[in-house]
């Protein structure tokens, strides 16, 4: 079985430095778990990793896509297990929502409807009508997908209505074994530090000129409809375009929801993940840290 090292973790919690130091401790190349880094042009609101702070090592799943092109974990499991599959020792995933790296590591399959083809139901039906649909058929798999991401309503309306299960039921009936010898390292911090740090990480973008950021991809055509501005840090600006929030209300906003999301993040991975947690940023831990995973990568 290939190795895959995942370095997971809240937001804002230090798993990209981390990960560059177990890079060039394994000589693996990293693979981004982030649905929003995917996009081309969204660089600050996503917190993409530089150039500089790559320190050479190749990325992989980091400007692929234009932001009105849709991105899921079927997506991303595809792609992924490609790139590990490729790799000649093993690969390490940097950060990732809970459902992006379960479908990748585990033998997690996506309920297929009969064809590729929509229900001719569905077709008509505008986002509104065809989310309050799946929350009535499928609320469980309604929660893991945005009102406005057409594709995967559609999708999940149609397996239920051709297969008579709801796609949440089908999926909760595999078995998840891992498909990879995995190892998971989890970055944790202090809870109040580490929403100081997202919130000066906010400020931070904002001074990097997030703002324009936006601005630059509304003036090529995107709209906060577009899979790539629904994430946080971007679908935030819309009231402000709206004329109906002004910016430190937006960054309000952005540092608010990013915390909200650091809460779920360490609850999904505490009980869904088998994750070896340390104090990221405090050198002996990382040490530690990083023994682990190179007696594990050298079956030590």
């Amino acid at each position: 079985m290939k190795k895959v090292l995942v370095i997971a973790g809240p937001t804002a919690s230090g798993k990209t430095a981390f990960s560059i130091l177990a890079a060039k401790m394994l000589g693996w190349e990293i693979i981004s778990g982030d649905s929003i880094q995917v996009y081309r042009g969204e660089d600050i609101g996503s917190g993409k990793v530089t150039e500089e702070e790559k320190e050479g090592i190749p990325h992989h799943l980091i400007d692929i896509m234009d932001p009105d092109q849709p991105y899921s974990a079927a997506d991303f499991q595809k792609m992924a297990r490609k790139i590990i599959d490729a790799s000649e020792e093993g690969i390490i995933i940097c950060g990732g929502t809970g459902l992006y790296l379960k479908s990748c590591l585990y033998d997690y399959e996506f309920a297929a409807e009969s064809g590729s083809s929509v229900d001719e139901d569905f077709e008509a039906m505008d986002n509104a009508q065809l989310y309050a649909l799946l929350q009535k058929t499928d609320p469980v798999q309604a929660q893991k997908i945005h009102p406005n991401n057409r594709r995967r309503l559609q999708r999940s309306l149609t397996i239920a209505k051709r297969t008579g299960m709801a796609q949440s039921e089908i999926e909760a009936q595999q078995t998840h074994e891992p498909v990879y010898d995995i190892f998971i390292a989890g970055c944790t911090m202090d809870r109040e530090k580490l929403y100081d740090r997202i919130n000066r990480r906010v400020e931070m973008m904002f001074a990097a000129g997030l703002q324009k950021e936006i601005e630059e991809l509304l003036e090529k055509g995107y709209t906060f409809n577009d899979p790539g501005l629904q994430g946080i840090g971007y679908k935030e600006w819309k009231a402000f375009f709206a004329g109906t929030a002004n910016a430190q209300e937006v960054m309000a906003d952005i540092q608010k929801h990013s915390r909200q999301f650091a809460k779920r993040q360490y609850t999904w991975l505490n009980h869904q993940m088998p994750v070896q947690w340390f104090i990221s940023g405090d050198p002996s831990e990382e040490e530690q840290m990083l023994e682990k995973i190179r007696r594990w990568s050298t079956n030590a």
